[in-house]
């Protein structure tokens, strides 16, 4: 695997493979790599002729200083794992060389994030999906892969990069399934930060969602009392929730919640400790 640190040299190396028609399969990663971001470098080594992965840590998204500076970074460790399972080009860069004249994130002009923005991770984490948006933008404008491959972890990043993709008219983004550790837990970069005791107390998330499913397998259709379901069950926990919520994602900006819906994704956001945690679960599936 070749490993460049700086864009400008990915860009070189993806528009050399272009030219020979390869297609090229991109996983945009912040590093701390776990089996949930191993799995999509799979899924996209096996989709295409190539698959690339950038491993930065973008300071744009992050509403507190000290959460980034937490972010666990393991770039040599990252590289090797990368390698293993079929990845055949990573790249890195310091935020001056995605955003020229910029070593800081003050007076680098953002993106507007766009409708599926709005509530949930939009209202308690503000600026934060402008800063994803613009920080994909600048990856999908540097590498132009055929596809893109992100976790359904993050659902409403996806509805985010998905929109900022048919504005841009490529890549093709696909979604790939939560991946989960044995107790139910949504593997994450953040897990790493949790205690045994705080993981087994975070697989509430999981149980919230699995009891929210169940009683949409009942015939419960109305979205309060879906979220109700799930409130009750993180009742019992010592988490701090931050929202608990089902959506239709054909109709993303509806939150009443006296209305019934014919396609759900059921979202929470809790604090387990000092360590945030989100998590979604379809339940029309």
């Amino acid at each position: 695997m070749e490993l460049f640190d700086a864009p400008q040299r990915a860009s070189r190396w993806c528009e050399k493979h272009r030219a020979e028609g390869q297609r090229i399969g991109m996983v945009p990663t912040m590093g701390a790599l776990h089996e949930g971001h191993l799995r999509l470098v799979e899924r996209a080594a096996s989709e295409n002729d190539l698959c690339i992965a950038s491993i930065f840590v973008n300071p744009l998204q992050f509403n507190e200083r000290s959460d980034y500076d937490a972010y666990p970074r393991d770039l040599e460790r990252d590289a090797k794992l990368l390698g293993r399972h079929g990845c055949d080009m990573a790249f890195t860069g310091a935020l001056v060389d995605f955003f020229p004249g910029h070593d800081e994130p003050a007076g680098i002009e953002l993106l507007d994030p766009g409708p599926f923005a709005e509530g949930l991770e939009g209202e308690y984490r503000p600026g934060h999906f402008a800063g994803v948006r613009t920080i994909v933008e600048r990856l999908f404008l540097t590498c132009r892969p055929d596809r893109a491959y992100f976790g359904e972890k993050d659902f409403q990043q996806t509805l985010v990069v998905r929109d900022l993709a048919g504005i841009l008219g490529f890549p093709e983004v696909v979604v790939c399934p939560t991946v989960r550790e044995p107790g139910g837990l949504a593997m994450s970069s953040r897990n790493r930060r949790l205690s045994e005791a705080q993981r087994i107390e975070a697989t509430a998330i999981y149980r919230a969602l699995d009891a929210a499913r169940a009683a949409w397998r009942a015939g419960e259709r109305n979205r309060g009392a879906l979220r109700a379901i799930m409130h009750r069950v993180l009742a019992g926990s010592a988490l701090q929730v931050e929202y608990v919520d089902v959506r239709d994602p054909r109709h993303w900006s509806d939150d009443d919640p006296s209305r019934d819906v014919q396609q759900g994704q059921a979202l929470i956001a809790a604090r387990c400790g000092a360590v945030r945690l989100i998590d979604n679960m379809r339940l029309d599936a």
